[in-house]
């Protein structure tokens, strides 16, 4: 116990004669600024290290830690912090985070189809730029602007060159989404309120995000000789991005007809005539007349007939089933009953529960 006690005394006097320095300023996520946009005191006058001192793999890890506003800020500081905090790693995992479940790769197609064909994107909303937006065009444009001294001054060349290739990066890209300037293509769950006529369907849209509410406004496509149709309020539960590269006009090939088994969920396109686009409906694949439902005698996979069941709408519904070919199953319907096209089966429990999620609360007729 002497022993034990003594390296322990000698330990601590060993350790406080040690000089310390503490954590500089910037460590913290709400830094002060001064009205030249410089951190009030980057380096310790008493000899303490900055932020800039820091290794790599510690800084990358300080500015994946802070929040949107709080790496806009770390920006404002200097132009080697600026570099670091729009580098497109750092702004692609924040865009996963908070938008990959509802942007797909139709909507950066479409971002990038923007960028190519306008270079003066979102010049015309300068003007009204809130928020992140506002904040970043005090450092850098996000666009390609140019101001009068930029024309007038050759000193600023590399610069402009500079922020005409962050047009196109995942910066710019993330405040289009942000501040509701950029329309991306994704499918909306129950679309129009839930209207009753699409209950437990998914509908492509163009969506806009509305920061002050956190909701968005989709825009529908017109369906034969109706306009478009807008809605608002939209909540993130009811958004997801496309599962499949197929368009809404388009018969999706389905790579599941084979697989397909009574019990499986499934999700089938449909359109109520050859103008309209496709939506997704969810439903399950059911027994033949012939079966009796005893899985130790089913036998309905060995049959090339498959009957695709919708559990949301009363039984006796013309809605309620209807039947496809697994051999050469194309779009098949006729005015009357609409048109089913292709299948995709269900794989994904969080899929299967999402759909549960919406079921409505009474059954269809």
């Amino acid at each position: 116990m002497l022993l034990y006690f003594l390296i322990t005394c000698f330990s601590f006097i060993f350790l406080r004669s040690l000089p310390l320095k503490t954590l500089p300023s910037w460590a913290s996520e709400k830094m002060n600024l001064t009205s030249n946009g410089k951190l009030e005191n980057p380096v310790d006058d008493t000899g303490g290290m900055s932020i800039l001192d820091l290794p790599e793999l510690a800084l990358d890890c300080i500015l994946e830690r802070l929040t949107t506003a709080g790496l806009c800020t770390m920006a404002c500081v200097c132009t080697s912090l600026r570099e670091r905090c729009i580098s497109d790693h750092l702004w692609e995992r924040r865009i996963k985070q908070k938008w990959g479940r509802i942007i797909g790769r139709a909507a950066y197609r479409e971002w990038q189809f923007q960028i190519a064909s306008s270079k003066d994107f979102g010049s015309c909303e300068q003007g009204k730029q809130k928020g992140l937006m506002k904040l970043l065009s005090t450092v850098w444009p996000i666009s390609l602007m140019k101001s009068k001294d930029d024309n007038n001054n050759n000193n600023n060349n590399n610069f402009k060159h500079s922020n005409s290739s962050r047009v196109n990066s995942i910066l710019s890209w993330y405040l289009a989404v942000e501040t509701g300037r950029f329309w991306f293509p994704a499918q909306v769950y129950n679309r129009e309120n839930g209207h009753v006529g699409f209950m437990l369907s998914c509908y492509d849209a163009e969506l806009s995000y509305d920061p002050q509410t956190d909701t968005f406004r989709a825009r529908y496509p017109p369906h034969g000789r109706r306009a478009v149709a807008i809605e608002t309020g939209v909540q993130w539960e009811r958004l997801r991005a496309p599962p499949v590269d197929t368009s809404p006009h388009d018969l999706h090939i389905s790579d599941c007809l084979n697989d397909l088994r009574p019990g499986d969920h499934i999700e089938i396109q449909w359109r109520r005539n050859k103008e309209f686009p496709y939506g997704w409906w969810y439903g399950v694949v059911g027994h033949l007349e012939s079966c009796d439902g005893n899985e130790n005698y089913c036998r309905c996979h060995n049959s090339n007939a498959v009957v695709l069941e919708f559990h949301q709408y009363t039984r006796g519904s013309r809605w309620r089933c209807t039947m496809i070919n697994r051999k050469d199953h194309r779009e098949e319907g006729n005015e009357a009953d609409g048109f089913y096209g292709g299948i995709r089966k269900l794989n994904s429990k969080e899929e299967i529960s999402r759909w549960k999620q919406l079921w409505p609360t009474e059954v269809l007729e």
